[in-house]
């Protein structure tokens, strides 16, 4: 008997379903059990989730970094594995973790491939597989969240220029491992747990995802006709030799600004830091907040099995 598989499938996975039954074939031609579980919400997945999991299933993810998050966050901690088919516009775990996208391979290493162990981070009380940012990076992710009849390709470099046009830096605090902290005035300020965000930006290429560490990467101030140069340099990891860039590494990370900023997580609002803007409506680029920073970011060594090729 084969390995048993539950695909949960979110109420927007169109493109997700899409890739998911090509491998669905393959893989129950090569004997394992699969089966697809339609759900309406957040809550009711990661329920199901690690419903499937107790019993022995893997977890199917079909999607992209949002969808890896919620079914990773429902897992993390347990003894659950999760399968990727990589389909979302960033992909940016699964470039990280060298995922194949081809359906052959796909169910090649879901059928054969060994769990990997990897970190995840606990961002106030929510599970991150990738990074945290705050800041223009995360004003540009609301933007791209909205638009609709945007070509893929064209989503994410648009919704970036038309968030820097109107975006001042902020001055940051951020405290790592519990030392003093250091203010940099900052366009953003990347917390990464993986070296990959913004749909293939290289942000933190020193980042490892089973090291127990977070790098944080601080965009300082620079003008604004170099972004085009630094986003360019961002694919390789060359922006790190600027001096407008700041790296820090540790476990822990507390963050904080001095005005009201955005905040996301593997492309999805997280929070919003800062102080609050009483008696003012949040800018119609900030995220609705879940919470006021300071943020407080801690890594959690190992607490999700993946089906990836070794480290």
């Amino acid at each position: 008997m084969g390995r048993a598989f539950t695909a949960i499938v979110g109420p927007a996975a169109r493109l997700g379903l899409a890739r998911l039954m090509p491998v669905a074939q393959l893989l129950r031609a090569g004997g394992a059990r699969v089966r697809v579980e339609y759900t309406t919400g957040v809550a009711q997945a990661r329920l199901l989730a690690r419903r499937c999991a107790a019993e022995g299933d893997v977890i199917l993810a079909a999607g992209g970094d949002g969808t890896l998050r919620c079914l990773g966050a429902a897992l993390a901690g347990t003894d659950g594995v999760l399968g990727v088919v990589p389909a979302g516009r960033g992909n940016d775990l699964a470039r990280q973790l060298g995922l194949p996208h081809r359906p052959a391979d796909v169910a090649e290493l879901l059928l054969h491939g060994e769990p990997r162990w990897i970190d995840t981070v606990d961002a106030a009380g929510e599970t991150v597989l990738g990074s945290v940012y705050a800041g223009v990076d995360a004003a540009a992710n609301e933007r791209a969240n909205r638009a609709r009849w945007t070509p893929s390709r064209l989503v994410y470099p648009l919704a970036g220029a038309r968030a820097l046009a109107g975006w001042r830096p902020a001055r940051y605090e951020i405290a790592v491992d519990g030392r003093p902290p250091v203010a940099l005035t900052a366009y953003t300020v990347v917390v990464a747990n993986t070296g990959y965000y913004g749909g293939g930006l290289h942000v933190a290429p020193d980042a490892r995802v089973d090291d127990g560490l977070l790098d944080v990467v601080v965009l300082g101030c620079a003008s604004k006709l170099l972004f085009p140069l630094v986003l360019r340099e961002m694919r390789t990891g060359a922006h790190l030799r600027r001096p407008e860039v700041t790296v820090l590494r540790g476990a822990s990370v507390t963050l904080s600004a001095d005005r009201r900023v955005p905040a996301y997580a593997d492309g999805d609002p997280l929070s919003a830091i800062g102080p609050s803007p009483q008696g003012t409506r949040p800018a119609a680029d900030l995220a609705p907040p879940t919470g006021l920073g300071p943020l407080v970011l801690r890594a959690r060594p190992r607490t999700l099995a993946v089906l990836a090729p070794a480290g």
